[in-house]
């Protein structure tokens, strides 16, 4: 089995991910561009642009260390507007050439990656980031806007082995999330199982931990992307931090956003044992959505 942490699997799944969602959008009908998200004022098209903007920046910090820094001030002195104004600019794109321009920045982005010698670090809107680490965190945020946009088709999408990706980041950011949200860090060591979409188990932390978080991976990966509330998860906590860890758990830098209402029910086809729907393919969801601000991954 691929180590889940080496660059070269980090990369891969990245490709994957990528590909899973150019699946999803690619047949898609110009008027279906416009499909109101989750996300409050962004549609399927703003979440594409973002996704394609982001992408620009990363490909900036790996090359253009230096124009990079441009970028961060620009970003730092329009904080609250910076990521919506690449959306909103990307989106009035027609659908084929927002396409177009998502498909070659991501896919420059992985080959420019693929080239980096090890330990090498680029600048980032939080702390510089490594090759894995860059890599990682595009898997995750693609996964993310994915399920806004399936969200918005009324389709659930299979959850894979990727999912690890975007839990990993969730346990290593647990201190963050707190900060973001104005609170201090825990005190004590966290122990996280995962049931993941074969069934296998997924563990971090040390075994014997009094503080303890356990569920299917599926419902903590949507939890930790603030894709789903609380409430509507099979997620579970023991002790008082981990409780308060599930109210405020992000995987992306900046602020968390408004927090998406309850009632939603559990992920569409996620099953008590952590898996989803049998099929590859995308499957029809009755689920309704809820709005949330743009200030999310």
């Amino acid at each position: 089995m691929a180590d889940p942490q080496s660059v070269r699997t980090v990369l891969d799944d990245l490709r994957a991910e990528g590909e899973a969602l150019d699946r999803l959008v690619a047949g898609l009908a110009p008027a279906d561009w416009a499909r109101p998200t989750p996300a409050e004022g962004w549609t399927i098209a703003h979440q594409i642009a973002h996704l394609a903007w982001t992408d620009e920046r990363a490909l900036l910090a790996v090359g253009d260390p230096d124009g990079f820094a441009l970028e961060l001030s620009a970003a730092l002195a329009h904080f609250d507007t910076h990521v919506d104004d690449g959306a909103r600019t990307g989106a009035l794109l027609a659908p084929d050439a927002l396409l177009a321009r998502w498909r070659a920045g991501r896919s420059r982005l992985g080959a420019e990656l693929d080239q980096q010698p090890a330990g090498v670090r680029f600048p980032w809107f939080g702390p510089p980031m490594s090759t894995a680490s860059m890599a990682t965190g595009r898997l995750m945020e693609t996964w993310a806007h994915g399920e806004d946009i399936a969200d918005a088709l009324g389709v659930s999408r299979a959850p894979t082995a990727r999912l690890w990706h975007v839990a990993r980041i969730a346990v290593r950011a647990r201190d963050y999330a707190f900060s973001v949200h104005g609170r201090p860090a825990p005190t004590q060591e966290f122990r996280v199982e995962l049931t993941a979409p074969d069934g296998s188990l997924w563990t971090f932390g040390p075994p014997d931990a009094a503080q303890r978080v356990s569920g299917p991976a599926l419902g903590f990966c949507l939890l930790a992307v603030r894709r789903r509330h609380r409430d509507d998860v099979e997620v579970r906590a023991e002790g008082a931090e981990a409780q308060a860890w599930l109210s405020v758990a992000q995987t992306f830098a900046g602020p968390p956003g408004k927090e998406r209402a309850p009632g939603r029910g559990r992920p569409p086809g996620e099953r008590p044992d952590g898996s989803g729907p049998s099929a590859a393919s995308s499957t029809s969801s009755t689920s309704s959505t809820s709005s949330t601000s743009s200030g999310e991954a």
